[in-house]
């Protein structure tokens, strides 16, 4: 830990003042560890700025604050438009949408359809508009599309098309929200993913884009003596897949966010941000959406729970996270959600 944290002030051209040569020697003595470093500090590189060890003026943590768009759903087909300059007005520079597409195979729209009724809604994908001219909204109030939302069996058939939609909207990636829980009940099937998504990375990146998981909160507790996802960490090669990080969902699954991006730095490149109005878990392994569904009570706005947000944002910094996105599954407050989430994000 401490090499770590000596390597990260040594990688920010940080200025050879008393201020800095007395943490870095605290550091290299491994007499502080990363938590009480970032309490010294104030949390990151607005820490060392303010103690004077700064070789540049203070800059934010999250400079372009993000919206996964599953957290509006009714505000979408309500008034899509209306919605998108909404959240350009407020601050937000990006979204993530989610499928499934014109593109997207059979079967996922007949599952889609299926769910509708317990959703109470049914607009996804390109939200009613050709992607061209989806595109060309996003572009005239501001917003960019760095990564989507599709299923496994879509990039598995369709990544051609998949590519294209990449191509059309601007994105530089595409992926999984979750894995299929019927391909995830032994180590094996895990192993075996892992090497399917190195695969499925590779055709990506012929293709002009990044292949992405996130991972939704199962895989996180003991499976014939591993842990599922840090076996599949082990073999997923980051050259071809980046991982999309829920802390939410790390934590209800029994995870450490700030863990898992310094034992895999160079993994994660993206992050779903979402609060803990109170600490819990998974009633089981989280294996389903039933148990996911459950905790969406539980889900607070960015800043207002328990949840240790600035440390995890500022460890996120560090291991090179690229998009960070506000999401509060099925938000009830959506506007509320909104504002409050912005302003603390952008604060950081």
């Amino acid at each position: 830990m401490a090499r770590r944290l000596l390597y990260w002030t040594r990688n920010k051209n940080l200025p050879d003042t008393p201020v800095c040569r007395y943490f870095r020697n605290l550091i290299s003595q491994s007499m502080i560890d990363r938590r009480s470093f970032f309490s010294l500090l104030g949390v990151g590189g607005a820490g060392l700025y303010v103690t004077g060890c700064s070789s540049t003026p203070k800059a934010a943590l999250v400079e372009r604050v993000g919206l996964g768009l599953f957290s509006i759903p009714h505000l979408l087909e309500e008034d899509f438009e209306g919605t998108m300059r909404l959240l350009a007005d407020m601050g937000y520079k990006e979204i993530e949408i989610y499928g499934p597409y014109p593109f997207s195979v059979p079967a996922v729209h007949e599952m889609w359809a299926a769910l509708t009724p317990q959703l109470g809604f049914g607009i996804s994908g390109y939200f009613g508009m050709k992607p061209e001219a989806l595109r060309g909204l996003l572009d005239e109030v501001g917003l960019s599309v760095p990564s989507l939302h599709v299923d496994l069996d879509t990039l598995r058939e369709r990544i051609d098309e998949t590519g294209e939609a990449v191509r059309i909207l601007g994105a530089s990636y595409a992926g999984i929200a979750a894995i299929p829980e019927e391909e995830r009940t032994t180590l094996d099937d895990y192993r075996r993913l892992a090497d399917e998504f190195n695969e499925i990375g590779r055709r990506a990146d012929e293709r002009g884009f990044r292949f992405m998981y996130h991972n939704h909160g199962y895989g996180l507790t003991d499976m014939e003596g591993s842990i599922p996802l840090n076996v599949m960490l082990e073999r997923i090669d980051p050259s071809v897949v980046s991982l999309e990080m829920d802390i939410y969902w790390t934590v209800a699954g029994g995870g450490d966010p700030i863990e898992y991006l310094q034992n895999w730095p160079d993994h994660y490149r993206l992050m779903h941000v979402k609060d803990m109005a109170e600490l819990v878990r998974f009633e089981g392994n989280g294996d389903n959406p039933e148990e996911w569904m459950a905790l969406f009570p539980f889900i607070a706005s960015v800043g207002a729970g328990v949840l240790d947000i600035d440390a995890i944002i500022a460890e996120a910094s560090v291991a090179g996270v690229e998009h960070f996105y506000v999401e509060r599954d099925l938000a009830p407050d959506p506007i509320d959600m909104l504002q409050t989430s912005y302003d603390y994000l952008s604060s950081l």
